[in-house]
């Protein structure tokens, strides 16, 4: 027989705490190993016990994403599992960019639970079916919009030079209302065709022009 994944519990609720370990008590495949309250003594319950699994609700008292980033930091070999009565999208995305891989909502079948469980021990990523595809909505577009945002960075004298480029203006012309040389201009629209994967002016300024409405998109977004 295989050893049982051992869990532990994080929840404030004692009617709820008790039917939780009640459910995993009558499990040959699950052994809970302990309880915790509140962030801080998740954290300990975590250093002390160094469980396969920890559920954690989010209304305890503490910082609890902030102690889902510290359990995985410390003990990785922890999946973290957030079960909580909270089902907004944003509550997920933020639960998952703290390191959660698990995120299941209290009135959602028991099963729903011991799946999440066995979805975060296989290595994969669970998240309720109510909002799966809304979250997963949610964690490409942070995505993009953070690969957008570094995809391209701009100094200031670049900024400035491509705003001169977009009135037209010659290089010379440039070199005359930043006060440097022509030579510097010229260094710099270098450094510009590289980064925007441009061949010569005009394109710096088509692409320059499409990064600012990527960007502008993406901040509506947000």
């Amino acid at each position: 027989m295989s050893k049982p994944i051992t869990v532990a519990i994080a929840d404030d609720h004692p009617v709820l705490l008790a039917g939780m370990v009640s459910l995993f008590s009558s499990s040959d495949k699950h052994q809970i190993i302990g309880q915790a309250s509140s962030a801080d003594t998740s954290m300990a319950l975590v250093c002390d016990y160094n469980p396969d699994v920890i559920i954690m609700d989010l209304s305890m008292p503490g910082d609890v994403f902030r102690t889902i980033a510290q359990i995985v930091a410390t003990a990785p070999n922890t999946k973290v599992i957030v079960f909580t009565a909270f089902c907004s999208i944003e509550s997920a995305l933020k639960a998952l960019d703290a390191g959660a891989t698990g995120f299941a909502l209290k009135g959602s079948p028991s099963s729903e639970l011991i799946e999440a469980i066995d979805t975060v021990m296989a290595g994969q990523l669970f998240v309720t079916r109510q909002y799966a595809s809304q979250v997963m909505n949610g964690l490409r577009e942070r995505a993009r919009r953070q690969a957008l945002a570094e995809a391209v960075k701009l100094n200031v004298r670049e900024k400035q030079i491509i705003g001169h480029l977009m009135q037209a203006r010659t290089n010379r012309e440039i070199a005359a209302q930043l006060n440097i040389s022509e030579k510097t201009v010229k260094h710099y629209m270098t450094g510009l065709m590289l980064k925007l994967k441009a061949r010569n002016r005009v394109e710096v300024v088509i692409a320059s022009r499409l990064r600012q409405d990527q960007q502008q998109d993406a901040n509506a977004l947000s």
